[in-house]
């Protein structure tokens, strides 16, 4: 059976971002955090159906008494649709395959809409449940309770090429203005500067640098990481589909697949290639830098 992709809010602030509940959580100003690796399950984010299941979820909801004060934002609705429709095109689904059994938000899992009857209804009270989970039930305060078939329909539209209510995330890539290279480890290290002045290089070339053992999985358009002395920082400005190219992401090669930095794959003439920020790299593997020139040393961790 195809895997479900479940559509979460989390009930708290705009900028709660913890690892272990959702493969992504979408901040209050629309900012995409890859938590874990989608081809990992995780175990706790909807009843009774963790198995084959990827969770994204909105950061928001969290108000008190009245959590629409907190509701989801305009900017992480449209994040939270360009992503489903993401991790959908990755997987070789089409538009057509966004359907409620595949893409469900959490107020219509808990009521088992999709026909699957996984548990007893602790759904929206409107659908005879218990009213635990409501997630995505509406968009807004007093909004109609068509949350997810809304939600699906912009997916479909942004997997068909159309426009959906709200704006698509920007296509404009960053640009990479020039080619140089730095000092790593005592040896020269070929980079690319883009137009904000930050240094790119090529992912496999500062892994084989630092003997961190590796492994491309083409299917998932991700990195392997085989160290364990790596603990990611899941930091805030994580680069985003914004860029304009194709992702690709870095993640520990452990049970839950925690991802540690987000790259961008450039095609080259022998074959794409993935690139990451190489400070990000620096500080997510423990690896000391000094500045004036820019210059990666050693690894020491911490």
């Amino acid at each position: 059976m195809a895997a479900t992709i479940y559509l979460h809010w989390t009930a708290t602030g705009y900028d709660w971002i913890r690892p272990g509940h959702y493969h992504v959580i979408i901040g209050g100003d629309g900012r995409v955090h890859r938590l874990h690796a989608t081809s990992v399950d995780l175990p706790a984010h909807t009843w009774a159906r963790n198995s084959n299941a990827v969770a994204l979820s909105c950061a928001c909801m969290g108000g008190q008494p009245d959590p629409w004060t907190l509701p989801p934002t305009p900017a992480q609705l449209e994040s939270l649709c360009a992503e489903t429709a993401a991790i959908a095109t990755s997987w070789g689904w089409s538009a057509s395959d966004i359907t409620i059994q595949r893409v469900m938000t959490h107020a219509e899992a808990a009521s088992n809409k999709d026909g699957r009857v996984m548990h007893d209804n602790y759904g929206p009270v409107v659908w005879g449940g218990t009213g635990e989970r409501w997630d995505l039930l509406q968009l807004e305060k007093n909004g109609p309770l068509d949350g997810g078939e809304q939600l699906r329909r912009r997916i479909r539209e942004l997997m068909a090429g159309g426009t959906s209510q709200t704006p698509s995330p920007s296509t404009d890539r960053l640009i990479f203005k020039s080619n140089t290279t730095i000092q790593a480890r005592g040896e020269a290290l070929d980079v690319a500067i883009d137009s904000e002045g930050r240094s790119w290089a090529l992912a496999a070339d500062l892994l084989e640098r630092y003997a961190i053992p590796h492994a491309w999985d083409a299917n998932q358009r991700r990195i392997l990481i085989g160290a364990l002395d790596v603990a990611p920082t899941y930091r805030d400005d994580s680069v985003q589909a914004s860029v304009g190219w194709p992702l690709f992401t870095m993640t520990l090669q452990t049970g839950n697949a925690p991802v540690i930095l987000t790259g961008v794959v450039r095609p080259s003439e022998a074959k794409d290639r993935a690139w990451c920020r190489v400070l990000e790299f620096a500080e997510e593997f423990g690896i000391s830098v000094s500045y004036e020139p820019f210059t990666l040393l050693q690894r020491r961790g911490g």
